[in-house]
């Protein structure tokens, strides 16, 4: 979430990446090149309409509430989430 929305809807402690705020982030390469196939589809269903295609930029790490939660390698890290608190 970017700060606008955070500031808009008085979400506390969010929108900014700053000490003692909950950040939430994807870390991404740009460049890499990659294809969806069976071995990288992380849908339950375990297919996708999208198998055989090639995309450019590729998740690196994914951060919530300032935990890691998923790595690039496809690995999920336990996280927890957090209920919002709305100041208004």
């Amino acid at each position: 979430m970017c700060h606008a929305p955070a500031d808009c809807f008085g979400l506390q402690d969010r929108g900014y990446i700053d000490e003692g705020m909950y950040a939430d982030i994807a870390i991404i390469d740009p460049e890499k090149v990659w294809r969806v196939n069976k071995a990288n589809i992380l849908y339950k269903c375990d297919w996708s309409p999208l198998e055989g295609k090639e995309f450019k930029g590729h998740v690196i790490r994914t951060i919530v509430n300032g935990s890691t939660v998923f790595l690039e390698d496809g690995t999920f890290v336990q996280g927890k989430g957090l209920r919002l608190q709305f100041n208004r």
